[in-house]
């Protein structure tokens, strides 16, 4: 079954712990415990209506004060697709949170309450959307109940939030706008019919209707090797597989491949997926390949057609969005994880900090906690990369204090 990865992002008491748990409770994916649990904490505070944000908010510091701070995953199925919803914190102080969660994500929704509209939050939680590439992004205009379910508040917002997308770079991505009450259900899994005028798609409606083809952006093939398969056994004594993760595009027999960093050259003669043979793999794939001839290939090498070489450079240019309590300064060492590589590197240069609102860019010697800024890194040994624009799992990486092991940061490849 297809597997959505959807991020949620919302200012505080937009009700995004809401929307989450009217999802679960319409689709009928909440325990008979977890509900109870919520009828019960529901009758103890006087509502008269299920409170669905206690489905989502698991510390007690969120439940506590009606927030969120952490990252929750939040699984849930219906007939036609499994669905991952990284659950992410909207505060300033928790953008490195609302960017782990966004990271991994085929589709974002952004909550707006009907009664504030666009606010300074919902330029940043775009931002970050725009940064990591999400292809759908779902703008959930809740609330509409408080508005009396306003067309014109709803055409206001709407023409709001697209002058907003104007200022975006990223011209491939489908922006849907969807007017809803999470607290009564509304247009998230059904239409109640309070809004006659809104003849589009409910929240559910339109994550069934994508296709993998939508929210996927085709890059070039890339295989990052993860380990190297020897068994050395009697019935494969002379096997030599290379496993990993396919990325970017698709693998076939008979192509023409390149191993990088020793550019050495051979075919791909044969594609495993556990103990089934194909001839053509996809990207996404988990698998093991063969190639024509034996040649010196390790974990931290890359695979790759012959006539879609990466850039091979010791110098990048990266943004960087700055997660350790540490400052990042020039001169400091860290060690970039890039696919299975790692490679020791130096920050050359804080070149400057983005603003998060659309408003540019300050120039800076250092990043803070939460900050995302301009950084050039150069490195002790080439990498094998391309921009994050062009394929996004071979623009990305993950710097790590050697001190502490700790991941200090996330880049994307400029």
């Amino acid at each position: 079954m297809e597997v959505l990865k959807i991020a949620t992002a919302g200012s505080v008491d937009d009700g995004k712990s809401t929307l989450i748990g009217r999802l679960l409770y319409d689709t009928q994916s909440l325990t008979t415990d977890k509900l109870e649990a919520i009828e019960r904490s529901s009758k103890q505070k006087g509502y008269d209506y299920l409170d669905f944000s206690l489905a989502t908010d698991g510390l007690v510091a969120e439940r506590e004060q009606g927030i969120t701070i952490d990252v929750a995953h939040i699984y849930f199925s219906t007939a036609k697709k499994s669905y991952i919803i990284a659950d992410t914190p909207g505060h300033v102080e928790y953008t490195r949170n609302m960017v782990t969660g966004a990271s991994t994500s085929q589709v974002s929704i952004i909550l707006i309450d009907a009664r504030k509209g666009v606010i300074e939050q919902t330029y940043r939680h775009f931002f970050i959307n725009n940064l990591l590439r999400v292809k759908d992004v779902i703008v959930a205009i809740n609330k509409m109940d408080l508005v009396d379910y306003s067309e014109e508040v709803f055409n206001k917002i709407k023409a709001d939030f697209q002058a907003l997308n104007a200022k975006s770079s990223y011209k491939e991505q489908n922006v849907s706008y969807i007017p809803l009450s999470a607290l009564t259900g509304d247009n998230v899994v059904e239409s109640l019919g309070k809004m006659p005028w809104y003849t589009g798609q409910t929240i559910l409606q339109h994550l069934e209707a994508l296709e993998s083809k939508d929210i996927y952006d085709n890059g070039k093939t890339r295989f990052p090797v993860q380990t190297v398969i020897r068994p050395k056994t009697e019935e494969y004594h002379d096997f030599r597989g290379y496993a990993g993760k396919l990325n970017g595009n698709n693998i076939k027999v008979g192509d023409a491949v390149t191993v990088l960093p020793s550019l050495t050259e051979s075919v791909v003669t044969k594609i495993h997926f556990f103990d089934k043979q194909y001839d053509e793999a996809v990207a996404g794939s988990s698998i093991t390949i063969e190639l024509e001839n034996d040649i010196n290939v390790t974990r931290g090498d890359m695979i790759v057609k012959s006539n879609e070489l990466p850039k091979i450079e010791k110098e990048i240019t990266t943004t960087v969005c700055w997660m350790d309590s540490k400052k990042l300064v020039a001169g400091t060492k860290y060690l970039v994880q890039h696919n299975t590589n790692r490679v020791l590197a130096k920050v050359d240069s804080i070149n400057n900090v983005i603003a998060t609102d659309y408003s540019g860019t300050t120039p800076a010697s250092q990043l803070a906690i939460n900050e995302i800024g301009e950084v050039t890194i150069k490195l002790s040994k080439a990498l094998y990369f391309d921009t994050y624009e062009e394929n996004k799992s071979n623009g990305a990486f993950i710097l790590i204090d050697p001190n502490t092991n700790t991941t200090a940061g996330v880049g994307f490849i400029r």
